[in-house]
């Protein structure tokens, strides 16, 4: 499993957030989803990236839930002629076909998804390197 960065812990840790069990929760599921994601801080939030480009981000305000941004980049790229990944889950809402966003509000609707999170970071990291 990769580590949990320090700095983010401690971002986390000054931030004081109402949910901060379910971003813990999807911190550690992330990580060790694939080998070699790197965790820092960007856009005030939990990011997430591999071979150093930026990958997943966790969007964590308004503090009401926690979004998973399944992304390539901050950089706007030419859109892929269909979605990036040939998953057929529920969690997804697709917003372009190279970007998709994940919602979750509570640790027992991460608990009942998270072997459908592991296979969707999994996924996502492969189809976007």
């Amino acid at each position: 499993m990769n580590t949990p960065n320090k700095e983010v812990s401690r971002f986390l840790d000054e931030l004081k957030h109402p949910l901060r069990k379910e971003i813990d929760l999807l911190r550690g599921i992330i990580l060790s989803s694939v080998k070699g994601l790197e965790e820092n801080i960007k856009w005030n939030a939990p990011n997430y990236n591999f071979g150093g480009q930026d990958r997943i981000t966790l969007k964590i305000m308004p503090p009401k839930q926690i979004q998973i941004i399944f992304h390539r980049g901050a950089a706007r790229q030419k859109q892929p002629a269909s979605r990036l990944i040939a998953n057929e889950t529920t969690l997804l809402n697709w917003k372009e076909n190279d970007r998709a966003v994940a919602t979750f509000k509570s640790v027992r609707e991460i608990n009942e998804h998270e072997k459908e999170l592991v296979s969707l970071v999994k996924s996502w990291i492969k189809a976007s390197v």
